[in-house]
């Protein structure tokens, strides 16, 4: 078990001051057995006429705030300190008839695991050709392997371009430029899996970068993205092929939806022109945490 705590902190600035409509956040980290909340702080400047919480379809935590007055700058500041149980590697416990390409999900499951098996992008089979390739042409093919495979195949193939741009490149586009952000590569899997049969969900979070053990890992200083796989026994189980990480480690879970759009963090409006808006920084910090003096998210 390790305490981590996030620091996160998203600022718009305008060149005057301008109105703003509801904004929505998902930064709250989701409650389970690997993953549990000690505290959580939110400061937003300038102060929301209105703040409230609600879950969505997906049961994430989001936040909404709706503003009654003018400002040239719109920030959020949220910290959260948490305890992180790491699930490693191939350790989670398929049922035996799923151990193994093709299988078939439960008829109680199938039905709330639908929606999570339908493709969103028609690319002429561009996609399932490619996840076809860790397909074993010479006998079974066990199903951690493949899915195992994948993920360090985009990891070591393909690669990490930073983007500041917002939204996801098509899967299709990835394959073509073999690079893309963790985004890119979270929805690449994600639409490969689903081709082959598999119920995938895309994540959205933090990832915690151990530069103390000289580790390169992508995607910190802000939002990260992965996946979620659904194998019966197992439930749904995380790969990160940004990363090359399979199973929660070092992964900060906050929202998990059917489509990466439906994951977008931070969202909302102004009501200034688009030559008003000056830029955006986001900044992200993911520590450790050794005593437990150190809990108050506050200092």
């Amino acid at each position: 078990m390790t305490l981590l705590r996030v620091h996160h902190i998203t600022q718009y600035n305008y060149r005057r001051p301008v109105g703003f409509g509801e904004h929505r956040l998902m930064f709250r980290p989701r409650i389970s057995h690997d993953q549990r909340l000690i505290s959580s702080a939110l400061s937003i400047s300038p102060v929301p006429s209105d703040l409230f919480w609600i879950h969505d379809a997906f049961n994430n935590s989001i936040a909404v705030a709706r503003f009654g007055e003018a400002a040239d700058h719109l920030r959020f500041e949220t910290t959260v300190v948490l305890e992180h149980t790491p699930l490693l590697g191939l350790h989670y416990r398929t049922e035996e008839a799923a151990r193994q390409w093709p299988f078939e999900y439960d008829e109680e499951d199938l039905p709330d695991l639908m929606p999570s098996m339908q493709r969103q992008y028609s690319d002429g089979g561009m996609t399932e050709a490619w996840a076809r390739k860790f397909i074993n042409p010479n006998g079974p093919t066990d199903t951690a392997r493949l899915l195992e495979a994948m993920t360090h195949a985009i990891h070591d193939e393909f690669k990490y371009a930073r983007r500041t741009n917002p939204g996801t490149q098509t899967p299709e586009m990835t394959l073509y430029s073999l690079s893309g952000t963790c985004r890119d590569y979270a929805l690449l899997m994600m639409e490969a899996v689903r081709s082959l049969g598999f119920a995938a969900r895309f994540v959205t979070g933090y990832i915690y970068v151990p530069t103390r053990d000289g580790a390169e890992l992508l995607g910190g200083g802000a939002t990260h993205a992965w996946v979620q796989v659904y194998l019966p026994g197992a439930g749904w189980v995380e790969f990160d092929p940004t990363n090359g990480i399979i199973g929660n480690r070092d992964l900060i879970r906050i929202g998990v939806t059917r489509t990466p759009r439906q994951a977008i963090p931070l969202w909302g409006t102004h009501t200034g022109t688009r030559m008003d808006f000056l830029g955006m920084d986001v900044q992200v910090n993911v520590t450790t945490l050794s005593d437990s003096a150190e809990l108050d998210p506050t200092t």
